[in-house]
């Protein structure tokens, strides 16, 4: 295999979100309004939320978690002072897209932080840049021309000043609905399997995918996720998505939580082990501290920091231990840390 060349910024950006053996197990804590919107919902009738309650919220999960986490993904909305908070090694992802997306207009299109740009970003403390795409690979092509000229000119952005890209596709098909139904969980390998081929690309300067689990693990026929019902895969079936998923990933790609609970994530993760899969670590927010939501809602932030310390860290501890058994470096993609070349970067 020839030798990869890797600009220097990137990649020792990239080596402060990885542990030492290139894993790279990370912790999101990018929620803003969702965060927001359930903190109320905990407080009852009339409860409400605030910005201090989201800066406060993260803070505290930045200061217990990012002791046994490689880095922390943070939103420079409410969260800057929070990145302040961890532990020391520690790297940062930055979000520079805006939350959600705007419902009255087709395709989920993206938009990004008015305010911010990827060299305001870095200059806040930025090893890397994150994007939420919501992606439907199989959408009009007038919208998905949209979403690849926009990551490529995020690409494009992160390429000149030298930071890492991770991009997080979120797969979704509005002709087919709820997205954690059993209809979608049958599209659901070969669509994250054609977003990872899509955005693998060199056009797109993406360097770390961070992916969704390609099969919804409540539909895998004898796993203890399932929900009963109709399956939508067997065990083996679902195996063999991973495989397919994998194979056509040109970058280093990473698994994302999606909301689901820390002892399904755990499970989706061991099936990827079990399949071969080369991932390379996590970027996992809700499945370690979203139980910790009604805690802060209701008994305040000391008892949200204790429910951390105890659970919190039990959930992460147990989650970085299927890790060391499953996850691969980031470099094993490119034939090993040996065939790295890093370069300085020439600005033309």
């Amino acid at each position: 295999m020839a030798k990869v060349q890797i600009t220097r910024g990137k990649f020792e950006r990239l080596s402060n979100c990885a542990d030492a053996g290139g894993i790279i197990a990370a912790a999101a804590m990018d929620q803003r309004g969702s965060l927001q919107k359930t903190i109320a919902k905990e407080r009852g009738a009339g409860g409400t939320a605030d910005a201090q309650d989201l800066a406060v919220f993260k803070g505290l999960v930045t200061r217990v978690l990012t002791r046994h986490s490689s880095a922390i993904l943070m939103d420079p909305e409410y969260g800057l002072d929070a990145i302040k908070e961890r532990a020391s090694g520690t790297g940062v992802l930055l979000a520079y897209e805006k939350t959600g997306y705007d419902v009255t207009i087709k395709g989920r299109l993206p938009d990004l932080l008015s305010e911010w740009s990827v060299r305001r970003l870095v200059e806040a403390g930025a090893d890397g840049i994150k994007i939420l795409l919501y992606y439907n690979p199989v959408d009009d092509e007038s919208i998905n021309s949209v979403k690849h000229a926009f990551i490529e000119r995020i690409g494009a952005e992160c390429m000149a000043v030298d930071v890492p890209f991770f991009l997080e596709p979120i797969t979704y098909d509005d002709a087919i609905g709820d997205e954690k139904g059993l209809a979608f969980a049958k599209k659901k390998p070969e669509y994250v399997r054609m977003a990872m081929e899509e955005f693998s690309k060199p056009r797109y300067g993406v360097d770390i995918l961070k992916v969704e689990i390609p099969v919804n693990v409540k539909f895998v026929a004898g796993m203890q996720a399932f929900s009963g019902g109709e399956a939508a895969y067997t065990r083996a079936e679902a195996m063999q998505a991973f495989r397919d998923a994998a194979s056509v990933a040109r970058k280093p790609f990473i698994y994302l939580s999606a909301g689901v609970s820390d002892d399904v994530f755990r499970e989706s993760l061991e099936l990827a082990a079990e399949a071969g899969t080369a991932f390379s670590g996590v970027l996992c927010g809700r499945a370690t501290w979203q139980d910790g939501i009604p805690v802060y809602a209701k008994e305040g932030p000391e008892a949200f920091e204790s429910w951390l310390l105890d659970r919190g860290v039990r959930n992460i501890t147990l989650l970085n231990e299927v890790l060391a058994k499953g996850a691969k470096p980031w470099w094993t993609i490119y034939g090993g840390r040996e065939n790295i070349e890093v370069v300085d970067q020439v600005i033309s």
